[in-house]
């Protein structure tokens, strides 16, 4: 079992594996260049995980366990791998001493996979399911995104796992749980997004419906899952006992619509549709045109509001019967953002920024991804050097 915790090509041809089993890789991450001391104060180094997933919401999931110290060792096709190796460009490109050419792993699959171990098996090989088993009995957590019943036929699925491992902690990721009418659908993030209402209210006010520009559905559902799952070790402790997680899409989905959801529960009525940058409740609360680009400025309250209107050089509007109060800005909200956004392209957006400065006032430029990853605030700088340890090796 040694060898296949370690999952390297040496130790698994030493090991005489059958031949269903193929290595993958080993992704390079944070953990070989600190001490094992400083690995040992992670929360969840010790705790061994069985990660049966692909794409993105699984994946994700077991990457954040793998940050807070976890052992992952990642189950993959034996020729393919997850699906995601093949999504790209672009690519990661190979390191001179690995001495090998061509595209490197996908830049979608480096996102999603830092901190783990990879095998390659074959379900449809008994000795490959042979492999499976014994490393379910050895893991304290399987995370796994088949449809309901699919893991059944191979002795994967929760009932059969927990008869040999009692203490593990099995959560199921699928698109929308383990019952119910549509439990045997496949879920992916988009068609989610589209049916469960985030689809609706996002894009432009007088614009068609639009998907988030990441895949929010599967992300929100990777952290849902990894907080039961972490939830359900601090349980384990209590108890001795493990348990079997139904985390879906769909929920996580509704979930995640918050005081949207709540404002229909209350009201009764449906949901008021897309606003763009705009906020349906508040005012000033969007992005605003500047010469060079757009800025967002949030006047959540009437101080607020204020200290934007002294910050303009419009103190005029802070006692203007149109605009005293949020109520009475959102009344006559398509009056006042124009007349904000007047004011606004007649500047930089720098020039803005230095005038906002320092005044409490909620704003932030309306910034693209790479300008992101080179921001002087540096909360980019840790996944960045992930990312840095993560070339292929």
């Amino acid at each position: 079992m040694m060898a296949l915790r370690l999952v390297t090509r040496q130790q698994l041809r030493s090991a005489s594996f059958p031949t269903p089993c193929m290595v993958v890789g080993q992704r390079r991450c944070l953990a070989e260049v600190v001490s094992g001391s400083e690995i040992a104060t992670l929360p969840l180094s010790g705790v061994r995980v069985l990660d049966m997933t692909r794409v993105l919401a699984g994946p994700y999931c077991t990457q954040i366990l793998g940050d807070l110290g976890a052992e992952v060792i990642k189950i993959e096709h034996p020729t393919r791998g997850d699906d995601t190796r093949a999504w790209g460009p672009p690519y990661a490109t190979y390191t001179q001493e690995s001495g090998k050419q061509g595209p490197g792993e996908s830049a979608y699959f480096l996102a999603a996979n830092r901190n783990k171990k990879s095998i390659g098996l074959s379900f449809q090989d008994p000795a490959g399911v042979d492999i499976l088993h014994r490393l379910a009995k050895d893991c304290d957590v399987l995370v796994e995104n088949y449809l309901p019943g699919a893991l059944k036929k191979y002795g994967m699925d929760y009932d059969s796992v927990s008869k040999v491992n009692p203490n593990i902690i099995y959560a199921s990721i699928t698109g929308y749980g383990q019952t119910g009418p549509y439990s045997n659908r496949a879920g992916y993030d988009v068609m989610v997004e589209a049916e469960m209402g985030l689809m609706h209210i996002t894009g432009h006010r007088d614009g068609p419906p639009a998907k988030v520009g990441v895949a929010v559905t599967d992300l929100t559902t990777g952290l849902y899952t990894s907080n039961s799952i972490m939830a359900a070790l601090i349980g384990r402790g209590k108890s001795g006992k493990g348990q079997h997680i139904d985390v879906s899409l769909t929920d996580c989905q509704v979930a995640t619509l918050a005081n949207i959801a709540s404002s229909c529960l209350i009201s009764g009525k449906p949901d008021t549709g897309r606003w763009g940058t705009a906020h349906p409740s508040i005012v000033p609360y969007k992005g605003f045109k500047t010469s060079d680009g757009d800025i967002l400025i949030g006047g959540g309250n009437d101080r607020l509001y204020g200290i934007m209107c002294e910050r303009l050089g419009k103190p005029e509007w802070i006692t203007d019967s149109r605009f005293v109060k949020n109520a009475d800005r959102v009344k006559n909200r398509v009056e006042l953002e124009d007349l904000i956004e007047k004011i606004t392209s007649t500047k930089t957006t720098q020039e803005w920024l230095d005038i906002l400065e320092g005044s409490g006032l909620p704003y932030a430029p309306i910034n693209d991804v790479k300008t992101t990853l080179e921001h002087e605030h540096g909360t980019t700088l840790y996944p960045l050097l992930f990312l840095l340890f993560l070339r292929e090796v």
